[in-house]
């Protein structure tokens, strides 16, 4: 299956990408610019109202109003 579009041949010319963005070159840097950006979202996501892992308040237990004891004796 081979087409051509405006005369590139994509199947065949597409290594040549390669030879401009070399991956011993870099491979490390993209990783840590995606990395960065990752975290900096994540970051600015928790930050945000009711977002992230915060625990849900807890309830006061309310004490027997003294009636009650009255009306078990």
């Amino acid at each position: 299956m081979s087409f051509s579009i405006l005369g590139y041949k994509p199947l065949e010319q597409d290594y040549r990408i390669w030879l401009v963005v070399s991956p011993s070159t870099w491979l490390m840097p993209i990783l840590m610019a995606v990395t960065l950006v990752v975290l900096l979202v994540h970051i600015y996501a928790f930050s945000l109202e009711g977002q992230g892992f915060e625990a849900p308040a807890v309830a006061v237990a309310v004490e027997a109003a003294p009636a009650a004891e009255a009306e078990a004796e």
